[in-house]
């Protein structure tokens, strides 16, 4: 059965350029999200915050999935399925936690409240998904094995 396998050539210093802002990012809204729930926040009223968890439960897929390609050492030459569940999962998961918190946000503030939680989760969730489509786009087809 043949494999497409997707190799990318970022070098290590970029890689970590944009991996650790990445990475602040889904942390960012994750633990924000968390808060939200258990603090009894009032943001926590707002039903495009109950849509987040949507996009936090991608994240974690997509994050439990790189981990899983670190520890068997699949870092930059992946099948095509691996590199959809881990950064095609983050980017498209981290974008859409983004823009549902930045909506939030701003149907808060027409509203007259303000919730940092969904400031820092609108921002974290945008930083993640600009940084892991970086990555993403640099894993190029490699080539057909066996």
């Amino acid at each position: 059965m043949k494999t497409d396998l997707y190799e990318t050539k970022i070098s290590t210093a970029r890689w970590m350029a944009y991996d650790v802002p990445a990475n602040l990012g889904w942390i960012a809204y994750i633990v924000c999200l968390v808060l939200i729930f258990t603090n009894n926040s009032p943001c926590a009223k707002s039903m495009l915050t109950f849509f987040g968890v949507i996009p936090a439960v991608w994240l974690l897929i997509g994050i439990g999935e790189l981990i899983d390609e670190r520890i068997i050492r699949l870092d930059r030459i992946l099948p095509f399925n691996r590199l959809m569940r881990g950064f095609g999962v983050i980017t498209v998961g981290s974008l859409l936690g983004g823009a549902l918190s930045a909506v939030s946000l701003f149907a808060e503030l027409g509203q007259g409240h303000f919730c940092v939680y969904h400031l820092l989760m609108a921002v974290g969730g945008l930083i993640c998904g600009v940084f892991a489509l970086l990555l993403f786009k640099g894993y190029k087809r490699q080539a057909n094995t066996e």
